[in-house]
């Protein structure tokens, strides 16, 4: 059949077994994110450690800006990432964008944990840092939305919004990973050893999480997933690129998505990454004691992310979604009044509230985008609006905190940042029309 536009496909997502999603191909899926968060995630806790070894000639505010810098640095490249594994995942195929984008993260986070840092090379240290952390954000632009729409597309429709928040549960999985790793280093050795090599130590472990990631997605997803057929040489989706396309077919929807994945970066980012530094700076709590809390955090939206991403398989998309960040607006400023009351038991209660909004939001949106989107252009459309988000407000968000609190001495800036943000996701949430339980195709 010549079909000449994507308006109406020629081709439709191809219906998944009754079986659903096996185990390891629900792994393979999920797996990558968890080694991208958890190099991510490394990099965050350790941002002083990083600001001392790489900018030792700067004063402390200087050097942790530095330090949160290379971190937002590396978020701008995920827009550039998205459209580069979008197209591979349209045009190719999803499974040789998970590939590759796992290859190339294994890589650059291993050789993080073997670069010299000022010390020995001098202002090269940071450089050579800046152009890995470019490559990590490189490759995770098209890890987590690949991986949701590979694991959606594989899933039955009536369970669609559990199995796809998977692809968050490993983001979140690799953040905890990343969390309990710094706090086991740091109470193994004294806080002079960290500085010195202990630092390393998370970084050179990425490479048994990612030989085992590539490994699974060679075998599990080469044996047992499906993808949708690719479009042959007559369509309109090899005479023209994907996310053009996408832009003329879907320009409102990848708006919307961009609007709602703020609140997803800035949230995540800020309150599981940046806290850290927070509790220290603020509360004056030891670093080990901000990670065990961060780490305990961690485990909460892990759990809770599949509830109530389950839940929107029975009572619908937009409410739980709707109501999550309703309430990263209303609760903000209480929640951070008590991280920032000074002592470990408010912090931990303040901190543990944000889990279950952020789990309220974050274990459907991975379905939510998905659903928005087309089969011929859906990895282009949703990892670019993804990354764009992520990228203004994910990666700034810890820049943006250190700011309020360290230069304008704001202790509450950060809930005010956060209330401002959840607001337009908010608004975006109530134009959303509900999915649950329609076809993909």
């Amino acid at each position: 059949m010549s079909v000449t536009s994507l308006d109406q496909p020629s081709y439709r997502v191809t219906r998944p077994s009754e079986g659903g999603v096996s185990p390891a191909t629900l792994v393979a899926g999920a797996l990558g994110n968890a080694l991208e968060w958890y190099d991510f995630a490394a990099y965050g806790f350790l941002a002083a450690i990083f600001a001392k070894n790489f900018f030792p000639e700067s004063d402390a505010f200087v050097g942790l800006i530095s330090a949160f810098g290379i971190f937002a640095a590396s978020f701008l490249m995920r827009p550039i990432g998205g459209v580069v594994f979008g197209h591979v995942g349209d045009r190719y195929g999803r499974r040789q964008a998970l590939l590759i984008s796992a290859a190339m993260m294994t890589c650059s986070t291993v050789a993080i944990g073997l670069l010299p840092t000022f010390a020995t090379i001098g202002v090269l240290a940071p450089v050579l840092l800046l152009l890995l952390r470019l490559l990590q954000g490189l490759s995770i632009g098209g890890e987590y939305t690949t991986s949701a729409i590979f694991l959606a597309e594989n899933a039955r429709p009536g369970r669609r919004g559990l199995l796809t928040s998977f692809a968050g549960c490993g983001a979140s999985g690799g953040t905890l990973l990343g969390s309990m790793v710094g706090a086991v280093t740091a109470m193994m050795m004294s806080s002079d050893a960290l500085l010195a090599w202990g630092w390393r130590i998370p970084f050179l472990l990425g490479i048994v999480l990612g030989g085992f990631t590539l490994y699974l997605r060679r075998t599990a997803i080469d044996a047992e997933a499906h993808e949708p057929p690719r479009p042959g040489p007559g369509h309109a989706a090899m005479r023209e690129l994907p996310l053009l396309v996408a832009l003329r077919t879907d320009g409102a929807s990848m708006l919307r998505a961009v609007a709602l994945n703020l609140t997803l970066g800035a949230g995540f980012y800020m309150l599981f990454v940046y806290l850290t530094t927070y509790m220290q700076q603020v509360d004056g709590l030891p670093d080990r004691l901000s990670l065990q809390i961060n780490t305990i955090s961690m485990i909460v939206v892990l759990v809770l992310a599949p509830v109530f991403a389950a839940l929107t398989d029975r009572v619908g998309r937009k409410p739980v979604i709707c109501a999550g960040l309703a309430g990263m607006v209303v609760f903000s400023w209480p929640l951070f009044r008590l991280l920032s009351a000074g002592n470990a038991e408010e912090a931990l209660i303040g901190q543990l509230g944000f889990a279950v909004l952020i789990a309220s939001f974050a274990g459907p949106i991975p379905c939510v985008l998905v659903e928005m989107f087309r089969p011929a252009t859906r990895c282009s459309a949703l990892s670019l609006s993804y990354n764009v988000a992520l990228g203004l407000a994910g990666g700034t968000a810890p820049m943006v905190a250190v700011y309020l609190v360290n230069r304008e001495q704001l202790d509450m800036g950060p809930a005010l940042y956060l209330m401002a943000i959840s607001a337009v996701s908010f608004v975006a949430a109530l134009t959303l029309k509900e999915t649950r339980g329609r076809p993909l195709g």
